[in-house]
Order: C-alpha cells, then sequence, then structure tokens
C-alpha cells in the first residue's frame, strides 16, 4: 500500500490538504493569518499527473496506436480513478473542510477527493519534483493501466455507447444537462444521452 512521502516543505502538503470551503468559513469567522486553497495546485497536479500518465504508457505500451494510448490515459486519470488512489492514500481522513462540507459526505466525495490528489501531485512536485511523483504514481496509480488492458477495458462508457448507435445506423448521440444540485464548488449534475430525441439514459 502507498504511503505518503514526508514533506520538506509541510506549508505545501497543508495548502494541498485545504479545500476552499475550509477557507470560507475562516472568513466567517474573522479568523487570522495566510492559508490558500489547494486550487491552484490542483491546476498544476492536473498537468503533471496527465504528463506522468502519457509518458509512462507510451514507454510500456509501444505497440499501442495513438487512440487506445489516448483511452486508457483517460481511463486512468479521471475522476474515480484518481478518487479511489486518493482513497488508498487516505487524503480524506486528512482534508481540511468545512463543517458543512464535511455534514455532507465531503471526506468521501469522488470530485474532492482526486482533486486533492491532484493537489498532492501538484505539491509533491514543488517540494521534490518529478522524480518523487513518478515514484508514488508507480505504486499507486499505473499498476491500473495493466488491469485495465488485461480485461480489454480501453474505452470507456461513453465511447462504447456511440459505436452501439452507429451499428444500429442511428443519429450521433446528443447529452444534455438536466439538472444540478449542491454548492456551487461542488456541483453535482444531471445528464441525459439522447437519440433522436429520445432519452437512452441518465447519469451524474
Amino acid at each position: 500500500m502507498a504511503t505518503l512521502p514526508k514533506f520538506k516543505n509541510t506549508h505545501l502538503l497543508d495548502q494541498a490538504l485545504t479545500h476552499r470551503s475550509f477557507l470560507n468559513e475562516m472568513k466567517k469567522s474573522k479568523a487570522t493569518g495566510k492559508v490558500e486553497s489547494n486550487e491552484r495546485l490542483e491546476f498544476l497536479g492536473d498537468a503533471i499527473i496527465s504528463f506522468l500518465t502519457s509518458s509512462y504508457l507510451f514507454k510500456t505500451f509501444p505497440n499501442f496506436a495513438e487512440g487506445d494510448l489516448t483511452n486508457l490515459r483517460s481511463l486512468l486519470v479521471r475522476t474515480e480513478s484518481l478518487s479511489l488512489v486518493a482513497k488508498t492514500l487516505k487524503l480524506g481522513k486528512l482534508l481540511k473542510l468545512s463543517k458543512g462540507e464535511e455534514e455532507s459526505g465531503g471526506r468521501e466525495n469522488t470530485a474532492i477527493l482526486a482533486n486533492t490528489f491532484e493537489s498532492f501531485i501538484g505539491a509533491l512536485f514543488l517540494d521534490q519534483d518529478l522524480p518523487a511523483v513518478s515514484k508514488i504514481l508507480e505504486i499507486s496509480l499505473f499498476p491500473k493501466a495493466k488491469k485495465l488492458v488485461e480485461h480489454k477495458s480501453l474505452k470507456d462508457a461513453k465511447s462504447l455507447f456511440q459505436e452501439l448507435v452507429q451499428e444500429k445506423k442511428l443519429p450521433a448521440p446528443n447529452y444534455k444537462i438536466l439538472g444540478s444540485e449542491g454548492p456551487e464548488h461542488a456541483k453535482v449534475f444531471t445528464c441525459g444521452v439522447f437519440v433522436k430525441n429520445t432519452l437512452w439514459g441518465k447519469g451524474k
């Protein structure tokens, strides 16, 4: 099981674990001191994960075409996958959240966990550079690639559905947002997929 590496600059780790809702609560309580949320680190971590994952897949699967590599990367770095890695590292338990976010299950929220992992990777990169990031991704994320290949799961549900529609010689699917709920920083959207104006399925 992967464990959190020790940080030279603990402030970076602290920032990576600070959700924006925590800052909003601090403002309401008029707390002093400079504290930043993990959003900027999330931006950096997202790019680093994508880069290192692309490099790993390119070297590991030399016979894969561009399309297969793209699909495999998409499956590896999607929200659900990154949130599982965050759970393995127990990042949810370390998060700084507002009371409201805590009570609404923020520590188990898939999107928040995935974003936190990206923030953590961004912080680790700034603290220890690419080798340290590569090391933890090789333990926690990259092994999932071979499992996906073994199970021939290179395509996501959306791609498979589009192929099914094409086989039936139907018009291309049309996706529409049917509704949304939750706070602005963690909205949950309900989306419907339509073929010939007929609803075929819904998802969140």
